[in-house]
Order: C-alpha cells, then sequence, then structure tokens
C-alpha cells in the first residue's frame, strides 16, 4: 500500500493543501517554511489512525507537541478553525478523514473527533458525523482502529490504517547516535533520534545482501568493516556514558593493531549515513517515514551519494516503502532523479505573501530541464530559480 494523497487543512502554519506523493519525497525551503509541519501533519492523522491524538500517541511519532492555539492555524487575515482537518488517499483506492477538536481555552488532554471516515473503493466502512447515534461514544477514541481489526488484513482501508498508524518522524541526533545518551522513543529500527542504530546495523548486516551492503559501506570510504559490541572496555574511556551496545568501526588506513573506533570517536557523517541507510533498508522500517534533516552533518559530495541511493534502497527493501525528507543543503538536489515521475518527487516549500505555507512540486519541465544543462540543480536553487529561497 502506497500513500498516494494527503490533504491538510488548518494544521500550524497550512491553511490548506493537497501534497500527491512518490516513493521518494523531497521537501526544501527556508527555515520556518513549515516544512516539518507537513511532517508532523502526518503524524498527527497516523496517531488518528491508531485511535487517539494525545500528547503522548504525537511524541511517539516524533511530532512536537504543544497546546492547541499552536496546532491550529491562525492568521490575522483567516478565521481560525475550530478544528483541524487531515485526509489521506491510498492505492488502489482508500481514504481515511478525520477532523479533530480541541478547545483553546480549556484545552483536554485528548484531541476529539469531530468527524471521521474510512471507505474502502465505494464501501463505507466508518463514517462518525458531528450528530452521532451512540450518546455514549467517547469522542477522544477513534472508530477506524477498532473497525479495522473485523476487516481482512488485504483490503485496502484496513492497510491504509496500518500504514499510518506505523508512520514515525525520524530525527537523528549526534549524541544518541554515538550511543552517548538515550534515545527517548525507541521505535524500530533506530530509535526516533538514532539511540538504536547499533541493534539495527546489526540486525540489517546480518540479512542484508552483500552488494546493498557494500554499496552503504562505499560510502564511507576510510572504513573496513563496521559492526555492533557490547564489549566496550577497550573502546571507549570508563568516565564516558553509553549505552549497552556501540558501533565499532575499523578504519582501514590505521594500523591493524589499533585501527578499531567506536561511534563515540568515529566520523558523525558514517553514522548519519547508517541512520538512513538502515531506515530505508531494514524490513522493521515503517512502510512510510520521514527523516527530519538528513542532510545533516554531511559533507555535500556526500550527501548528493547518499540521496542518489534512497530510492533504490526503499525500493529494495519494500516495493511500497515510501520516505519523506526535509534538507537544506543544496547538493541534495543534484541526487534526485526528478525526471522519474513516479519513484522521485521534489517539493519547495514557501510561506505565501499573507504567511501561509505553500507546498510546490517541482518537477522538470522544458524550461528547467533547459536550465540543468548548464547548471546543477543545486546551483539553479541557490541562485533562485526555483524558488524556496529566504527573503534576506
Amino acid at each position: 500500500m502506497r500513500l498516494r494523497q494527503f490533504h491538510i487543512k488548518g494544521f500550524k502554519s497550512i491553511v490548506e493543501q493537497t501534497i500527491t506523493l512518490g516513493r521518494v519525497n523531497c521537501f526544501i525551503g527556508a527555515n520556518g517554511a513549515g516544512k516539518s509541519n507537513v511532517l508532523e501533519a502526518l503524524g498527527v492523522l497516523g496517531a488518528a489512525a491508531d485511535g487517539r491524538v494525545c500528547d503522548e500517541a504525537m511524541m511517539r511519532r516524533g511530532v512536537r507537541v504543544g497546546l492547541p492555539r499552536l496546532f491550529k492555524a491562525s492568521f490575522a487575515n483567516v478565521r481560525t478553525p475550530p478544528h483541524i482537518w487531515l485526509e489521506a488517499h491510498g492505492e488502489p483506492d482508500a481514504a481515511f478523514r478525520v477532523s479533530l477538536l480541541n478547545p483553546l481555552d480549556r484545552p483536554a488532554l485528548a484531541w476529539s473527533f469531530k468527524t471521521e471516515s474510512l471507505f474502502s473503493g465505494d464501501n463505507e466502512i466508518v463514517r462518525r458525523g458531528v450528530r452521532s447515534d451512540r450518546a455514549n461514544l467517547d469522542g477522544t477514541r477513534g472508530l477506524s482502529a477498532l473497525k479495522v481489526v473485523e476487516l481482512d488484513t488485504r483490503d485496502a482501508a484496513s492497510r491504509l490504517v496500518k500504514v499510518l498508524q506505523e508512520y514515525a518522524i525520524y530525527t537523528p541526533n549526534t549524541l544518541a547516535l554515538r550511543s552517548l545518551v538515550a534515545d527517548p522513543y525507541t521505535r524500530p529500527p533506530v530509535g526516533l533520534v538514532g539511540g538504536g542504530l547499533p541493534e539495527g546495523f546489526d540486525a540489517l548486516r546480518k540479512n542484508l545482501d552483500e552488494t546493498l551492503l557494500d554499496e552503504v559501506l562505499d560510502l564511507i570510504d576510510w572504513v573496513s568493516h563496521v559492526s555492533a559490541t557490547d564489549v566496550v572496555g577497550d573502546l571507549l574511556s570508563p568516565s564516558v556514558p553509553r549505552a549497552k551496545n556501540v558501533l565499532k568501526f575499523a578504519d582501514r588506513f590505521m594500523a591493524q593493531s589499533r585501527n578499531t573506533l567506536s561511534a563515540a570517536d568515529a566520523s558523525e557523517g558514517a553514522l548519519y549515513v547508517l541512520f538512513a541507510a538502515v531506515l530505508c533498508l531494514s524490513p522493521a522500517s515503517p512502510s512510510i517515514f520521514a527523516i527530519d534533516n538528513i542532510d545533516s552533518a554531511l559533507n555535500p559530495r556526500l550527501v548528493t551519494r547518499l540521496v542518489g541511493r534512497l530510492a533504490k534502497w526503499l525500493a529494495a527493501a519494500n516495493p511500497d516503502r515510501q520516505l519523506l525528507f526535509t534538507a537544506h543543503n543544496p547538493a541534495v538536489l543534484d541526487g534526485l532523479d526528478i525526471d522519474d515521475i513516479d519513484d522521485v518527487r521534489l517539493f519547495a516549500v514557501e510561506r505565501n505573501t499573507e504567511g501561509h505555507t505553500v507546498v510546490r512540486r517541482i518537477a522538470l519541465t522544458p524550461g528547467l530541464a533547459e536550465a540543468n544543462k548548464e547548471y546543477p540543480l543545486s546551483r539553479l536553487w541557490a541562485m533562485g530559480n526555483l524558488g524556496a529561497v529566504p527573503n534576506v
């Protein structure tokens, strides 16, 4: 099941936007344009698909939590809507829609479902309106999460709900990747901020095709071998705090008697590469997930090479797996084959003159293709030809 289209209305800086997704979906734009808001709107919908929208449910999906007044769109020229409307369409033909309420003046622990519907083709499986026939219905509990238990697992609606329930936003953190701090949420396969990277990589290494593993390690040119270990006495000072397991790197340029490094001493770029690779290739990863700031800590040429392999890695693990990611480094664009309209999509995220977040797909038009013959996409973005740049 692929998520085909996503509709957002009244969420944070997004008044109303519809986004049609591919396999790899890159969102670029100025700081504060609303890129992370797009990822988080899908996280809120995932919580709704799981039956409850509360701080805990959102944090487990990597959504930044806050008061209802921070979640509802609020602009001087637009009336603040009483609810947030979110909708997803999956292939071949399924749809899940909710509108969520939480009073601004007396916020509750969980959001209420004002409306909720779930469709499989023309078959209406769930419909909840403003006036429910069931007076004792708990308004903070979603019905779709309960109803899909009764459906065939092959049903399109059941598969769509499951995909949404699994969605999470992963945001790598250097200290967690180095196993120096614990991951607050141990979502498979690497934890939301990377604290489970040693276990995730070790599980992947044992089962991954050697050709694909070589593709990953080729991006870390100084490494001859990577593994996970819980024996760290000879790798870390006793005074260094660490998790139970850490990654161990063998430097191919150093003398073999002293060429072993822990994640605490290794290049952070190597850790960020492994983080993205494990998420794309691991069978334990969600069918659809997001990485916020995928280009963190990466050299421009390295991030180009990494991004160029994402679509292949996702397809190798799961033909329906999808990735959404945000980036600020122009070199990211040179790894995207935006001529591959089914698999790779590039979106510019900008604020319009009224401050509303607008998401615009950048397609390879004849004019852009002609300009791309002279300049790479990274240069065209830096020159302002693609938009998605700050007004500074």
